[in-house]
Formats: structure tokens, sequence, C-alpha cells
């Protein structure tokens, strides 16, 4: 071979060398690129407080929704009818059981999950029934009229409802689970057997292999005069979870959220507890304040309700849901 041939060789030789490193190089950085974004968090959607109100004052535009009522009735199609506009699944968990005086009462669960094969889950839960009767109301005229629960009951389940409306754009990184439980507020003051119904009823009637990491209830958060103490139960029952929603908040700069204490409070959270799931109440028992002359009288009306307040609970939780990772 003469000295041309060999240059000549060498240069072509180069040339294929240059050629086939400029052709790999960016499927490496493709590659690259593919790895990070799979690490990459999944982005935390923004919960719209005026959004959030319009689904409260849907719930009570169809009036009380107290068991038996056309109230009742209507509401609960409009929850199905909005959860499977969102969410991967929606079912519904009918069930009966007897009242007082022999009233039969016919309730029913709403369970809306997203990525429902996922198996590390969060549960965020709210009652959707509202009062029977006014039994906490000044006028005794008035004691025997169910109520319009803006507060106690539609402000939980708007932010459920606004969740749900955000993960359907924004898939979360775990499974969610949304479950708006029924009579809840059926019992009469101081006879906790007829308190807390449908949440009794899941806990007991678990879905085969559901086991949440945590669950998180929400009640009576959308009070002007927002303040969220930590009710005692939930300190009790899962502190860890508390101090993640309140860290969160704190980060957040969600003062509605205080580390004063509240009292032993019975509600939904405690069946799931009891069944073994980790479960943390959010409510402000004191509405509008430590009057409470709101709660469980005909004055729990949406202009006792604001999306301020609805949006510091949503954002809060929003937040703590999707930081999950899987």
């Amino acid at each position: 071979m003469n000295r041309l041939s060999f240059t000549l060789l060498m240069a072509s030789s180069l040339i294929i060398g240059l050629a086939g490193c400029a052709k790999d190089s960016p499927k490496e950085a493709t590659a690259q690129q593919k790895t990070s974004q799979a690490d990459a968090p999944t982005p935390i959607p923004s919960f719209d407080g005026k959004n959030a109100f319009a689904y409260l004052t849907a719930q009570t535009d169809f009036g009380p929704r107290n068991p038996g009522s056309n109230g009742h009735i209507n509401c609960l199609s409009y929850l199905q009818s909005q959860f499977s506009q969102y969410a991967d699944t929606v079912s519904l968990q009918p069930f009966t059981t007897i009242g007082y005086d022999g009233e039969v009462l016919k309730l029913t669960n709403v369970f809306a999950s997203f990525n429902p094969n996922a198996t590390k889950r969060v549960l965020l839960i709210a009652h959707w029934d509202t009062r029977p009767r006014a039994d906490q109301d000044p006028n005794p005229k008035k004691q025997n009229q169910p109520i319009l629960g803006a507060n106690d009951a539609a402000s939980g389940v708007a932010v459920l409802l606004e969740i749900a409306r955000l993960c359907k754009a924004t898939p979360p990184p775990i499974g969610l689970d949304l479950l708006c439980v029924d009579g809840e507020d059926y019992g009469k003051e101081g006879d906790n057997n007829f308190y807390l119904l449908g949440a009794r009823y899941f806990a007991k009637n678990l879905p085969p292999g559901y086991s949440p990491q945590f669950a998180i209830l929400l009640d009576m958060i959308g009070d002007k005069e927002l303040e969220i103490r930590k009710e005692r139960f939930s300190l009790q029952n899962a502190p860890d979870i508390v101090n993640l929603v309140w860290s969160t908040a704190a980060e957040l700069g969600y003062s509605q959220f205080s580390d004063e204490l509240q009292g032993w409070v019975t509600d939904d959270h405690l069946p799931f507890n009891d069944a073994g799931i980790k479960a943390i109440d959010l409510i402000d028992f004191n509405y509008p304040d430590t009057t409470n002359r709101y709660w469980h009288t005909t004055q729990d009306t949406p202009d006792k309700c604001s999306p301020q307040s609805l949006e510091a609970v949503g954002r809060v939780i929003t937040t703590v849901v999707f930081r999950q990772t899987p």
C-alpha cells in the first residue's frame, strides 16, 4: 500500500468514525432525557377554590340531602355523574338499615378511583348526607326541619369533586380513592349508634385486599372563619399523617391549620382506624367561632362558607397526594 492510499484510507476511516459518533450521540441524549422524564415528579395541579365553591352550591341547590328526601335522591345522581366524568372507575355501594321509629334508610356510598391498579393508595373521605333535623337551631319551631348543610357535608364533597377534576387532566402518581359516605349525620344528639352509618358499612365491607397507606377525612372545612385544629383521635391514631398535613400547610403558608388542639371528635375517620387504616379528621368544629351557632341549624348556608377556605384545604391535600411516590 502506498502512502497516498494509506492516507486516503485513514481519512475515510476518520470520516466514517466521526459520522458514527455524530449518529450515536443523539441516541444517548434521548435515553438520558427519557430517564430524567421518568424520574421527574408529577406536577402538582392548582386547586381552584372558585370551582370548589361552585360544587358546594350545586349540592345545596338540591336542598337538604337527608336520607329519603328528593334532595338526597337527586344529589346521588349528581355525584355519580360528576365523578364518572373524571375518575377511572366509579362504584356505588348501596345498603339499607333501620332508623328511628322503624324508618327504612336507603343509603349509598360513592367510591371513585384513579389509577385503580396501583398498589400504593391514598383515601380521601367526606360525607354527603345532611342532617334531618336542625336540633341546635335557636328557634324551636325550626328544630325538626332538615338543614341545608353547606358546610356540614357540601364543603368536604366540593373539595373531593375539584380534586377529581384536577386528576382527570393530571393523573396522580399513586392510586387515589375518593369516598363520599352516606348517613353520617342521621343520629340524634347523644346517640352514637345512628351516626357514621356509611363509614361503618364501608369499613366493614372493604373492597378485596384494599389497604390504603392512609385516609384523610374532610368535614366542615368551608367556614369563612376557618381554623382547623389538631383533632385528638387523629393525633392518637395517626400522628405522622397529622404532621404531614400540618407541615405541608405551614410550608404553603396556610395559617388556617392551627397547632391548637381540637377535642375528641366522633366522626367518619374512627371506623377506618378501627379497621386498621390510619385516618385523620380535618374539621373546624367552631362554626363560625366558639359559639358554634351555625352548627346543626338552618343557618348552615353557602353565605357562611368561602372559596378561600376551600382552596386552602384543597391545595394542602392536593400537594400531599401528588408528593406521594409509587
